[in-house]
């Protein structure tokens, strides 16, 4: 049997990125999130995990030298067109913390991820900048666009990810390839839940909900949290699904 593989995540939020993780064969040593209902929502699905709710910014990965990915989603509003693109400027962007980090941890891989705004022309010195640190440190980077619903999940969901592998092991490295078949609509994947309590107008909804969903916006501290299409405070702990 093979060795698990071992991975530190910052900025975990809720575990979407880390739930992924786990089901491709990570154990999280440690995840390092400073917002308490999203630690809260971590303990209550996965107790036995290291989850360090604390800021980045006060933390430090010494004891977790040598894993085997690090793992996050830096912040978004730096560079999302929803907000000011304030890039390097902005008091959010912890791609100098994580940088840090990385350099501390020497990890064998990194995978950052981020909105599709970070690939605009006006973050290309930023980004050029990040790879030549992260090429000091010993690794080989990459940035590719990926979405979803290129590999079976019913939403758009466009994502950066930044990819940093050691360069004595970067030859083993590729990126997925997307499926060549669409994805279910989210009728088809939602019917039977739907139905689940003997609801009569599942049918009918399934049959409108012929399509992929479209991305879910979430909020910031700055733009207050939108939860379930309103402002509503978030809840301390939320069971996954």
């Amino acid at each position: 049997m093979a060795e698990e593989l071992t991975s530190v995540e910052i900025c975990a939020g809720a575990g979407g990125q880390a739930l992924g993780l786990e089901m491709a064969g990570f154990g999280h040593e440690a995840l390092v999130e400073i917002e308490p209902p999203a630690c809260a929502t971590l303990r209550l699905n996965r107790p036995k995990w290291n989850i360090l709710e604390q800021d980045l910014l006060e933390w430090s990965g010494k004891a977790y030298k040598g894993v085997d990915l690090f793992a996050g989603g830096v912040p978004c509003p730096p560079f999302s067109k929803a907000g000011k693109q304030l890039g390097a400027e902005d008091e959010r962007n912890l791609f100098p913390k994580a940088i840090d980090l990385i350099d501390e941890i020497r990890p064998k891989a990194v995978m950052l991820e981020n909105v599709r705004g970070l690939l605009d022309a006006v973050f290309d010195t930023y980004r050029r900048d990040v790879e030549t640190q992260l090429q000091k440190l010993g690794y080989t980077p990459g940035w590719r666009l990926l979405n979803a619903s290129d590999y079976g999940v019913s939403q758009l969901r466009p994502r950066v990810i930044f990819v940093g592998i050691r360069k004595d092991l970067a030859e083993h490295f590729h990126w997925p390839v997307p499926n060549e078949l669409m994805p279910p609509t989210v009728g088809e994947l939602l019917k039977d839940l739907m139905a689940a309590k003997g609801w009569s107008g599942a049918d009918e909804w399934a049959a409108r909900a012929s399509a992929i969903a479209p991305t879910l916006v979430g909020g910031s501290k700055k733009h207050g949290d939108l939860i379930w299409g309103q402002r509503e405070p978030v809840p301390h702990g939320l069971r996954w699904v």
